[in-house]
């Protein structure tokens, strides 16, 4: 079967990654094999320019995207990313990761992703928000609330989904909140969706490690990243017995094999939007991070972060997946030779998404529940969902990550057989 290559791929690329762990999954698939090749296509890529007046005056011109990857279970779900490392790869491989995301925990839809390539930071927020609402109007022609539904990643917020909202509202000519989730609570938005993720992180890591038997009280904890993933999986896990010795963002890396106090940490990073110059931890090298001594270690920042020589030096029983693709395929390799267990991304980082559906549903029917109500249906979810991953791990004898791909993979290539192809 001939596979997508594009000029700009390598072997460390994000979309190369997916591809072999897609190739991985593939003798696993028996007679869904024969369509495994619709997971290596995705099913639309939008590029689009976004022309900015800047506020002195000046015009610049900035590069977007919106990827659908597959669409066969639902409409397209997945974030919108602003980072200057945003490009076309990138934005492919997250789409991807979304539909492996979205079928492994059995919600109803496909995977997309879109982005910008700027630096937001850099940007006030009236530039942002007409950068926004142009990227908005030129992805709208295939985006909707039956289409493909956008959400917040790096560098987004709730902000800039109600711009996203308003925008394809005032052009639809009606309001339209079910177009996005991640907005305001009072634009449609769902209680518990900001910490959802990092939420998701703690319930697939506590039971994982129960199967495990890696006890949570008294563990070391590593952090990588403090955004709304990286500081709800360190509190909660620290409110569960567990010590957090080190967290790294991008401004430090901290360390206090005592443990670092998290509510106090919290206070800091929010006020000073940063861990640096915290006073109750050490500040260490980036590099010392990976082989701080630790029990759990929770990458929640980007992909990528995870080589073989980092796994080579990884002192951890447990990683926990926080962010989409950080381990490379040949460090998947080092940490399974080491027996550690590795809880894949499209599984541990899904709270984010099961609460972006409840959002939805609770949208399209203007009846919302109470948090109490939407945490107690994604433990569920996600506890099911891990489940039925190490069911499947066991019965394969595999990796969890390769059981979540075979459970997601069977879910998504049933549909696109009964659906068949048109015309």
């Amino acid at each position: 079967m001939e596979k997508l290559s594009y000029a700009f791929e390598n072997s460390t690329s994000a979309w190369s990654t997916y591809l072999q762990q897609i190739d991985r999954v593939a003798p696993y698939l028996g007679e869904l094999g024969c369509w495994i090749d619709t997971l290596r296509h995705p099913k639309r890529a939008l590029i689009v320019d976004i022309p900015l007046q800047m506020d002195n005056g000046t015009i610049r011109h900035f590069e977007g995207y919106r990827v659908q990857h597959n669409l066969s279970r639902g409409p397209g779900k997945g974030g919108v990313r602003y980072h200057p490392n945003v490009d076309l790869n990138e934005v492919m491989a997250l789409s991807a990761w979304m539909t492996i995301k979205c079928a492994a925990v059995n919600l109803p839809y496909g995977g997309a992703k879109g982005g910008i390539r700027c630096d937001p930071f850099a940007l006030s927020e009236s530039e942002l928000e007409r950068l926004t609402r142009r990227y908005t109007s030129e992805i709208g022609i295939i985006i909707g609330p039956q289409k493909d539904i956008p959400a917040p990643d790096v560098g987004t917020n709730s902000k800039v989904m109600a711009w996203m909202m308003d925008t394809y509202s005032m052009n639809s000519g009606t309001t339209v909140t079910g177009v996005v989730t991640g907005k305001p609570i009072h634009l449609g938005g769902s209680l518990g969706r900001e910490k959802a993720t990092g939420r998701g992180v703690f319930i697939t890591g506590r039971e994982m490690a129960r199967r495990a038997s890696i006890p949570i009280e008294g563990a070391r904890v590593a952090v990588q990243g403090f955004g709304n993933v990286g500081s709800e999986a360190a509190r909660l896990f620290s409110e569960a017995g567990a010590s957090v010795v080190a967290v790294q963002d991008h401004s430090a890396t901290l360390a206090n094999l005592n443990g670092i106090d998290m509510a106090a940490l919290t206070r800091w990073q929010q006020q000073y939007k940063q861990i640096r110059d915290f006073p109750d931890a050490q500040e260490i090298d980036g590099e010392a991070f990976w082989t701080t001594q630790m029990d759990i270690l929770i990458p929640a920042a980007i992909e990528g972060q995870i080589t073989r020589a980092r796994a080579e030096t990884l002192s951890c029983k447990l990683l926990l997946e926080g962010a989409n693709g950080p381990t490379y395929p040949e460090a998947d390799d080092m940490l399974a030779a080491r027996d550690i267990i590795v809880v894949p991304d499209v599984v541990c980082n899904a709270g984010g998404v099961t609460v972006s559906y409840f959002e939805w549903v609770q949208d399209m029917a203007s009846f919302f529940w109470s948090e109490e109500e939407i945490n107690a249906r994604m433990d569920k979810i996600m506890t099911d969902a891990i489940v039925h991953v190490w069911n499947k791990s066991k019965e394969k004898s595999c990796s969890l990550r390769t059981a979540a791909y075979i459970v997601a993979c069977e879910r998504i290539l049933i549909a696109r057989k009964e659906r068949g192809i048109y015309p």
